[in-house]
């Protein structure tokens, strides 16, 4: 299968990945160095524009993450300035938008796991 095709259904993949099932795995590598459910929620509201009521709702419903990211009221417009590698991958070249949003929140979770300032992370 050529390559593109191969990243292609991955991506595809990743778009019916419940966002449910995976909020637990961030919480727990924050909480894993000392970091708390609270500071995960700070970002992944910061990042998509939910409240912590309407996170809560998107968590509940099982909605998966092409959903997640489609219903998110909006992108934080300083979204853009998280930049690095995540999974091999410069999160700021990857071209599909969907998978570039899963890969900075993913980004965003690592940087709470290594300890960085909230707002640092937060990109104030």
């Amino acid at each position: 299968m050529p390559e593109e095709s191969k990243s292609k259904s991955n991506n595809a993949r990743v778009y019916k990945i419940i966002f449910a099932s995976v909020y637990p795995f961030y919480i727990q590598k924050a909480e894993k160095k000392g970091r708390t459910k609270a500071e995960v929620d700070e970002i992944i509201c910061w990042l998509t524009g939910y409240n912590q009521h309407s996170l809560e709702d998107q968590i509940n419903n099982k909605v998966d993450f092409e959903t997640f990211f489609a219903q998110a009221p909006h992108l934080n417009p300083n979204a853009s300035k998280i930049t690095g590698v995540i999974c091999g991958y410069r999160v700021e070249e990857i071209e599909d938008k969907l998978i570039q949003k899963v890969r900075y929140l993913d980004k965003l979770i690592d940087e709470l796991a290594k300890g960085k300032a909230l707002e640092k992370i937060l990109r104030k």
